[in-house]
């Protein structure tokens, strides 16, 4: 008995419906709100490095950036300058779209992760200076942190 024939639109139609239920989801993970200080320009080159990395980045320009960290659990000593969500995460300044994506694959069981301070070369803080080395932190709810990757 030969197998029953496929049709070739009932086929397509099938596999569009399959994708349908999955790239909403890998899109809502790729999706990043960025809130930074009206007057910082390396915040939007930070945003600029996770678009070109397949991200979509909302920017968000606040005064009240002290609130924004307060409210989103970032422990003072890990600030920076703006302060990102993506994918049930926490993005503190920054940090490479690389780590975000590796992140957002393992689905650690932390709050976010951090690139503390400025780190000279990083993205965003690139220029004609030497790079700093500098490490990504990741944190949790109670300030818990280790060093999730070092550049």
């Amino acid at each position: 008995m030969s197998p029953p024939l496929i049709r070739p639109r009932r086929l397509l139609a099938s596999a569009l419906l399959a994708l349908a239920g999955i790239v909403p989801a890998f899109a809502a993970g790729n999706e990043v709100t960025m809130y930074k200080d009206p007057n910082c320009g390396c915040c939007g080159k930070w945003a600029e490095h996770m678009r070109a990395h397949g991200f979509s980045v909302k920017e968000i320009a606040t005064p009240q950036m002290g609130e924004v960290k307060r409210t989103a659990g970032v422990p003072q000593a890990l600030g920076s300058c703006h302060t990102a969500k993506v994918g049930g995460y926490v993005i503190e300044g920054h940090v490479p779209a690389a780590d975000v994506k590796r992140m957002l694959a393992e689905k650690p069981a932390i709050a976010g992760l951090s690139a503390p301070g400025m780190p000279q070369g990083s993205p965003g803080m690139e220029g004609p200076y030497p790079a700093d080395r500098y490490d990504v932190v990741s944190f949790d709810a109670e300030g818990k942190t280790a060093v999730f990757a070092s550049h």
